[in-house]
């Protein structure tokens, strides 16, 4: 089962596991450490390294077994901190498992592995940022995902990434990737402040724009330096499924609502485009890329890739990578099935 082969890689990863995790996976053959400034599109600073090989030699693709939908085998070396966190692994199938101690250091090697090989697979060389999905998770938890290198977040809720941001380091950004009501939208945006909140990932429509940007508006009259005076990133939220049950606006719509946010919203900036799609339905992700292309010839851009495409989760990033995300959101396969009893709304 998925779950079986799953646990074998895991279990593989904290056998040869010895470096250290990053946010974001590069194509190239060197290993690189990225250091994420203020926001994820300002400048980064990158050092790189010769690849090694363990004393156990690395695997080749042959002796990986492989899981379908999708099907990618694991040949690149793994990410990984510190061996100390590699304790017993959840089996991420059982809901019930709940005495389970999860091994998110491990699990993150086994995204971070999953994640190379499908960038090696695909044409171009875009990198691909992963977003550790945390709703319902407790603090202890997302520390153990910090230790292992994870900068990056994403919190469905407003009061719980309030809550977060308030405890954890300053230096993790926050992409928030849940519905977003826009009387709320001000006091997300104040509480967590533009230096820590990366992103909304979820806005499609102009009366959330409004309120974004009216938010930020707001918190630059305190700022009396230019420089602090930064745009909030948004992406626009793509209905690409055309399901009632998934929110965002329709491929048809989303360029002129991006000509909209882009003329009447100077304080946000489009990063780029998110989608959720139907389950198994991959032609989903093809819509969003023709979306980009959509969008980014309506804002003038000289290139498309200039916008990310914020597509893939546990169930798929692979395939979503194969089809040309920037940007997947992982969540149980890092930190295991999620418990919503104790959730504060």
């Amino acid at each position: 089962t998925i779950s079986m082969i799953r646990k074998a890689k895991i279990a593989a990863a904290a056998a040869a596991a010895a470096t250290t995790s990053s946010t974001i996976v590069t194509s190239s053959s060197s290993l690189s450490v990225i250091l994420v400034s203020s926001l994820f599109h300002s400048p980064l600073f990158v050092h790189s390294f010769p690849t090694t090989t363990t004393s156990s030699g690395r695997r080749s693709q042959s002796s990986i077994p492989t899981f379908s939908p999708p099907s990618f085998s694991s040949s690149l070396p793994f990410f990984h901190n510190n061996n100390n966190h590699f304790k017993t692994v959840r089996n991420m199938s059982s809901a019930s498992s709940q005495d389970a101690t999860v091994n998110v250091a491990a699990n993150i090697d086994f995204v971070k592995e999953s994640m190379k090989d499908a960038i090696s697979k695909r044409e171009g060389d875009e990198d691909v940022r992963l977003v550790a999905v945390s709703k319902t998770k407790p603090v202890e938890l997302l520390m153990e995902a910090y230790e292992a290198g994870q900068r990056a977040f994403g919190e469905n809720y407003a009061q719980e990434l309030l809550s977060k941001a308030a405890t954890l380091p300053s230096d993790i950004r926050w992409h928030f990737i849940g519905p977003l009501q826009s009387n709320k939208a001000a006091a997300l945006v104040k509480g967590v402040g533009l230096e820590k909140l990366a992103c909304i990932e979820t806005v499609s429509t102009i009366k959330l724009a409004n309120k974004l940007n009216r938010a930020v508006a707001t918190l630059h009259e305190d700022m009396d330096d230019e420089e602090e005076k930064k745009r909030l990133g948004i992406y626009l939220q793509v209905n690409t499924s055309g399901e009632e049950s998934k929110s965002g606006v329709s491929p048809d719509e989303v360029s002129n609502l991006a000509v909209e946010i882009s003329t009447n919203c100077p304080q946000l900036q489009i990063l780029g485009l998110m989608t959720i799609g139907a389950p198994g339905d991959f032609t989903c992700f093809d819509s969003l890329v023709s979306c980009r292309t959509d969008v980014a010839n309506a804002l003038g851009l000289e290139s498309e890739k200039s916008l990310e495409l914020s597509m893939g989760m546990s169930g798929d990033f692979e395939e979503a990578i194969a089809r040309g995300s920037t940007s997947v959101r992982v969540g149980s396969t890092i930190f295991g099935a999620r418990d919503y009893s104790n959730l504060k709304k």
